[in-house]
């Protein structure tokens, strides 16, 4: 399993921590969980992260995004703070801007197991093209399955319009 857990308060470290270091490359064991204190209400928890950093495979030049997080959790949640660090060791991490978002995701479920997830990178462009990859899951024999194939075959019907990016 991919992250820290344990107790009613998690194995949570870095909140509050003085003293963290950020990897300096790519980390998913630094990820930290603590306990839904609502699982049986199904509800959204969004993250915004505008400073997403990683590097091309190829040229290993920079890459920028604001990378959007929502899940609906089940027993387990994940830690911002932990979160944040996670996502900065993709800073001199190498690969294409659909692999992070499908790695991203999927270090996700295996640390949360929630019952639904979506990750959608919008990439700042290079070359005078931006990537925008979404990929979501919604746990296998639930309500949520149904629901991430619905948002997946409607997702960004109606994109928004790029206009300085």
């Amino acid at each position: 399993m991919t992250g820290r857990q344990d107790n009613e308060r998690g194995s949570i470290t870095l909140l509050g921590n003085q003293h963290t270091g950020y990897p300096t490359d790519y980390a998913p064991d630094i990820l930290e969980t603590f306990p839904n204190k609502h699982p049986d209400r199904d509800y959204f928890v969004k993250f915004n992260c505008p400073e997403f950093t990683s590097l091309c495979p190829i040229t290993g030049q920079p890459d920028f995004a604001t990378i959007y997080i929502s899940y609906v959790p089940s027993e387990r949640m994940v830690e911002s703070k932990s979160l944040k660090l996670y996502l900065f060791s993709f800073r001199n991490h190498g690969d294409f801007h659909e692999d992070c978002v499908n790695i991203i995701m999927n270090d996700l479920i295996r640390l949360m197991d929630p019952k639904y997830i979506e990750v959608w990178g919008k990439f700042l462009p290079r070359g005078g093209i931006s990537i925008d990859p979404y990929c979501n899951y919604g746990k296998k024999g639930t309500r949520w399955e149904e629901v991430a194939w619905d948002r997946l075959a409607h997702h960004d019907l109606y994109p928004e319009a790029v206009n300085n990016r």
